[in-house]
């Protein structure tokens, strides 16, 4: 079943772009499965929000968690490297790969469903609270507990494909294998503090060594939402993920675990 569902949503991917029409081209994908009793999921209620659902609360008999992370072109974090506002193709890549992403949750349920399965279909992005910034469903957070990476200290999730890209997760009543969670940080600065460029690049500072303001950054989103209106809805900025060691690989493969 997991190679089944590796296969599905690769090839999906790979043919979006000549299917749709999209500027956005995307580089291979990684899918990693967590069991839906993992205790972790039910921590997020402490360390994200008291209302962060657990995949039990979001559909009856789950058994597993299905996440992905769809990397973005080394080009494109080329493009959005410089200024203080995203590049306009940035901000078309994130309109859409939310249209692809919620396309794509919606086409790997149906093929579960399909085989007598259930699922349930978590949207790609703005299903936060306004005034908390915080959602009943992390996808970060899914993934991290699915074993596709590590945080970093952009508060991004860094894989084997880095972390300029975007994460998606379903929850289904498919039983699957879970994927073991790597055991070393994948971020150097997080390592032995020898990077932070994701901060220095910042542009209004909001992420420094010692603290992150969501609501600042949240600003800044939204600044770039007016700006590209013309384009969707496209709150965006992705300085702290473009362009930098992590951007598209575990920056040092040679860290040993800790």
């Amino acid at each position: 079943m997991e190679k089944f569902v590796r296969s599905a949503v690769t090839r999906f991917i790979n043919e979006y772009p000549d299917r749709f029409g999209t500027a956005t081209r995307w580089r291979e994908p990684l899918v990693a499965f967590a069991d839906a009793a993992d205790p972790l999921f039910p921590e997020l209620k402490s360390i994200v929000i008291p209302s962060h659902a657990a995949p039990g609360d979001l559909l009856a008999g789950a058994r597993t968690v299905i996440c992905w992370f769809v990397p973005f072109t080394r080009e494109l974090g080329r493009l959005n490297y410089d200024g203080s506002y995203a590049h306009e193709s940035w901000a078309v890549a994130y309109v859409e790969t939310n249209r692809m992403l919620a396309e794509l949750c919606r086409r790997i349920a149906a093929m579960l469903e399909a085989q007598g399965e259930r699922c349930a279909v978590l949207p790609p992005t703005h299903n936060y609270y306004p005034k908390k910034l915080v959602s009943d469903w992390s996808h970060k957070s899914a993934a991290y507990i699915a074993g596709l990476g590590r945080f970093g200290l952009n508060r991004q999730m860094i894989t084997e494909q880095g972390c300029c890209g975007r994460l998606g997760s379903l929850v289904t009543t498919a039983a699957m294998e879970p994927t073991p969670r790597p055991q070393h940080e994948h971020c150097l600065y997080l390592h032995d503090g020898s990077c932070a460029k994701c901060a220095q690049r910042c542009p209004i500072q909001c992420l420094t060594k010692q603290d992150y303001d969501r609501r600042a950054c949240h600003l800044r989103l939204r600044e770039n939402e007016r700006i590209f209106e013309y384009i969707g809805l496209a709150d965006v900025c992705g300085k702290c993920v473009a362009n930098l060691p992590c951007s598209y690989r575990i920056p040092a493969p040679s860290i040993m675990p800790l």
